[in-house]
């Protein structure tokens, strides 16, 4: 066992997540390696960077999971006849103080770590026979990686009413590849305060948005050389998405024809919805031709920056 560690007993819950932010914790290592589906690498930089505050302050996912903790570490104890207590530590890799590890119960006699999780019934066939979440697989070795403990031990409340329990032994190969992606992530890019490659989430774009606001008037650039190559990929996205919208459009206007003035359909699993939505609205053009001065007083101006790629015409004339 680590002996780099601070006492979390007497910290909040806004001075925990500050001190998340200080170094890479077992919940991000999947992140870091891009296994989790909610969050990428670049999101989890501008927390790092303190551009955004992390999310977990405000999800009722987090906040039910930490209330559901103890029920399924008891549920563990009861099933498995093996005793477990709170560590109430942040513990600290020994080369890279930067890495830490909450674990969630450590184990009495045993080098083993608890992680005790709960998943919506959607989520049930993630756990079926031998499997288990990559995103909570490299956690839980993240996790022996900084402790120096030798097996952990995962246990899943599924859908209020399914208890699973698995034993994760240590794999220091495994453990290397992630703590390199870790040292690599923190290093080259919240350090250097560079932002890793961009991706396609709207926290991408609202971070190129606020970066670079407005443009200046005629500059013009040259880009880089796989500029063309993502031109070219772009648009041939483009074309291969209007079929797969006209597709989606001529679906939803045929469940629309067999649904004709129902508010709700039902079918198997599934419920589709056509509702009536009332929505209040200010004509401007109406209160610009009766009301001319009130328009001009409460006239609001917004400028926002609009993406476009054309080809160039034969003249070489960008514009």
């Amino acid at each position: 066992m680590s002996m780099n560690a601070i006492s979390t007993a007497n910290m909040s819950r806004a001075d925990w997540l500050m001190e998340r932010t200080k170094g890479i914790g077992g919940s991000d290592s999947g992140i870091v390696l891009g296994l989790n589906k909610y969050k990428t690498p670049f999101e989890l930089w501008l927390e790092k960077t303190g551009r955004v505050t992390p999310e977990e302050i405000d999800s009722e996912a987090i906040y039910w999971g930490n209330q559901m903790e103890d029920v399924v570490a008891r549920e563990f104890m009861k099933r498995t006849g093996k005793k477990v207590h709170n560590d109430n530590h942040m513990h600290f890799h020994p080369d890279y103080p930067f890495i830490f590890a909450n674990v969630d119960r450590l184990l009495y006699g045993e080098s083993a770590v608890l992680e005790c999780k709960t998943a919506s019934a959607y989520l049930a066939k993630l756990w079926k026979d031998d499997e288990i979440p990559d995103t909570y697989l490299t956690q839980v070795q993240h996790y022996l990686g900084v402790t120096g403990l030798d097996h952990a031990y995962i246990a899943v409340l599924i859908g209020g009413n399914k208890f699973v329990y698995k034993e994760i032994n240590r794999d220091d190969e495994l453990i290397w590849m992630i703590f390199n992606a870790e040292v690599k992530f923190w290093n080259d890019y919240v350090i250097a305060d560079v932002a890793p490659p961009l991706d396609g989430t709207s926290a991408a774009e609202k971070y190129l948005k606020e970066k670079y606001e407005r443009a200046e008037a005629e500059k013009e650039v040259v880009l880089g050389s796989d500029s063309k190559a993502l031109i070219e990929e772009y648009l041939q996205r483009e074309e291969e998405l209007k079929p797969l919208m006209e597709r989606q459009k001529e679906i939803k206007n045929l469940l629309k024809a067999q649904m004709k003035d129902a508010e709700k359909g039902i079918v198997g699993d599934y419920i589709t919805k056509w509702f009536n939505i009332t929505q209040h609205r200010v004509d401007s053009k109406a209160l610009k031709k009766k009301f001319p001065d009130v328009y001009q007083q409460v006239l609001n101006e917004s400028t926002y920056r609009k993406f476009d790629i054309k080809e160039r015409p034969v003249n070489g004339d960008s514009k």
